[in-house]
């Protein structure tokens, strides 16, 4: 796939949008996505980029209450994870967003869990304000809140590129993230790596 991936100019109209890159699924935090550390580097790139072409960044954030409905002890399919305030729930230590970027918080009711970052949020009216008609979206994790976020930005009518190399799965069952990629791709959204990008608008 790599060779048929071309360079794509940023448009004026772009955005980056950075999914949940945050403590809690690192290595080492409580739902640890394996390998998601190394999205990191590659976003910042990405991110050198869009500020170079004065471009908009959005980060969304699983930001829970302590006793989200998807947690374990709640009858939920996880361990307590990214809860509100916490260290866990912070973005990675590493990752340069700019002071100016959008944070979008999700999943912030107890009894209301959201994988997208547009389930529950102003997202969309956000970035229609923006006059953003494209996402070039990256983050954690690619069979979960990266697939549905793509989605649902498909849905709405955004163009959307996916980062390859800025994406990590959980693959909870062996292949999960691969089905992920080939759903989104099949779904319309572009395949793309963050060296393909480059920061002189069209």
């Amino acid at each position: 796939m790599a060779g048929e991936l071309r360079p794509i100019p940023l448009r004026a109209d772009d955005a980056l949008l950075i999914v949940d890159v945050q403590s809690d699924f690192l290595p080492g935090g409580s739902l640890a996505v394996p390998r998601g550390d190394e999205v990191v580097a590659v976003l910042n790139g990405c991110l050198q980029a869009f500020r170079q072409a004065g471009l908009p960044v959005v980060a969304t954030r699983d930001w829970h209450p302590p006793d989200h409905c998807s947690f374990r002890p709640q009858g939920g399919p996880w361990p307590p994870h990214c809860v509100a305030g916490s260290a866990g729930a912070g973005f990675a230590p590493g990752l340069q967003l700019p002071a100016q970027a959008l944070v979008i918080s999700k999943a912030t009711q107890p009894q209301s869990d959201a994988y997208s970052g547009f389930e529950g949020t102003a997202l969309d009216q956000r970035l229609r304000q923006a006059g953003v008609g494209r996402l070039f979206v990256g983050g954690l994790a690619t069979d979960y809140c990266v697939l549905n976020t793509v989605c649902d930005a498909l849905r709405l009518g955004y163009q959307t590129v996916l980062l390859l190399d800025a994406i990590r799965a959980v693959d909870v069952h062996a292949g999960d993230g691969e089905r992920a990629i080939a759903r989104m791709l099949q779904l319309g959204a572009l395949a793309a790596s963050s060296q393909h990008i480059w920061a002189g608008t069209a």
